[in-house]
């Protein structure tokens, strides 16, 4: 049976060995983190690698499971975002997926936002109904959400900013709702970032991140994370006995009774992590780390030039409308006051004068913008949502999402401000 400081070491992980100094705090400690660039690690003798295998003895075993350069942006990245623990993984997408897997199984169903990213609403709309995970999609509105429960839901998911409007959802008021009915609130956290809101302060109880965007922050490096509060109680929940009852592959474990606070993403590491294997590079987990340093000045300068960008926007003729939620007539804007006093939303849309002709017109024009799938990178970006990020939807969906054919989404960098809106005005031929 292993005990509950071996199973720890999967939760809290390599607090010791990512700069090799003993009782090294990884989330505040400021030394270079060196990459451990390695597959496995080597054990003393045959006796020590029996006991890392039976976890008897706690400790690295496969870099699949944990590394310590990892380790160190799991520890920085709970600690911004005020978890109990975190898992860093291949990339969004895989954070995403690994926490629905873990939270529902063949037979149970997921209330979600209409108004999320199209790969996300494309996993739970057409790929995990393969497996017996059914999706409500509600518009963001509490008393939507609530009516959408049923006794086999297991959680509700919304973006903090949804993408790609920056729509904001109540996560305070939501939280309460999925407590009520004793399930979890998942927050895709990807374009807000700690910086900007802390959804566990409002009662959130996982984040999910994709570290490609913000944290990293240029364009180089696909990475996730997946982020517990460590306060949601799985054992008085009832819904969850894969996280509470006796686990078979690590000899009859509890993950909720003996990690307790780290449970959710310890079962995921030590079970679909194991298995599915969507690891996270170690030099991925550096380069995500140097991101990390810089975050709040990017994030601020984000945010200034967005609302330069706005400004501007409202007095360009050939713009029909502007989905920010920094404008007062946003149905957002209420929410956007009480949750985000430094701004949000540097990834919004605008819907130019026309349809899909005249917006892939203006995308080609642009010169300094980067027509790439990407977003919340240093650069400023450019796509047409029907054609790209959401081109799954069939045009229902895309309808229920406020997407159009003219619809143009803009992610603002951190250019000088005047060469960007010089772009843009170039590319409306003004």
């Amino acid at each position: 049976m292993a005990t509950k400081t071996n199973i720890e070491q999967w939760g809290f992980e390599t607090k010791q060995l990512h700069i090799g100094q003993e009782n090294a705090d990884p989330a505040t400690d400021a030394r270079a983190v060196p990459i451990y660039q390695t597959t496995s690690y080597v054990f003393h003798n045959a006796a020590h690698a029996a006991a890392r295998f039976n976890l008897s003895d706690a400790g690295n075993i496969y870099a699949r499971l944990t590394n310590p350069t990892q380790g160190v942006l799991e520890a920085r990245v709970a600690a911004l975002e005020g978890g109990s623990a975190a898992l860093a993984v291949a990339s969004g997408a895989a954070a995403v997926t690994y926490t629905f897997l873990t939270l529902a199984h063949a037979g149970d169903h997921i209330v979600s936002a209409k108004t999320i990213y199209g790969g996300t609403y494309n996993l739970l709309e057409h790929t995990l109904p393969k497996y017996g995970v059914s999706t409500t999609f509600v518009e963001p509105d509490l008393a939507e959400f609530e009516k959408a429960i049923k006794p086999n839901t297991k959680a509700i998911f919304i973006e903090t900013l949804g993408n790609p409007h920056s729509n904001i959802i109540d996560i305070e008021a939501l939280a309460n709702i999925a407590h009520a009915n004793k399930i979890p609130l998942v927050v895709d956290d990807t374009f807000t970032t700690p910086y900007l809101l802390r959804p566990f302060e409002l009662g959130a109880d996982i984040a999910v991140i994709s570290a490609t965007k913000f944290l990293g922050g240029h364009g180089t490096t696909l990475g996730g994370l997946i982020v517990e509060s460590g306060k949601f109680d799985w054992i008085a929940s009832g819904k969850f006995p894969q996280l509470v009852d006796p686990n078979p592959s690590y000899h009859g474990v509890s993950f909720a009774k003996v990690v307790g606070p780290a449970a959710f993403v310890t079962s995921i590491r030590a079970l679909l992590l194991r298995d599915t294997g969507a690891a996270i590079a170690p030099l991925n987990a550096f380069l995500i780390l140097q991101g990390v340093e810089t975050l709040s000045l990017r994030v601020e300068r984000h945010i200034q030039n967005t609302l330069k960008v706005i400004e501007y926007l409202k007095t360009q003729p050939k713009v029909e409308k502007i989905h920010h939620p920094s404008l007062p007539d946003d149905p957002s804007h209420a929410l956007y006051k009480k949750y985000f006093p430094n701004g949000a939303g540097s990834i919004f849309t605008f819907e130019i004068k026309g349809g899909q002709k005249e917006a892939h017109e203006f995308i080609d024009r642009l010169q300094i913008f980067s027509l790439l799938a990407n977003v919340a990178d240093v650069k400023s970006l450019v796509i047409h949502p029907a054609t790209t990020t959401h081109s799954e939807l069939n045009e229902v969906e895309l309808a229920e999402q406020g997407i159009k054919q003219n619809t143009v989404r803009l992610s603002i960098g951190i250019e000088n401000i005047k060469d960007i809106i010089a772009d843009l005005d170039q590319a409306f031929g003004t």
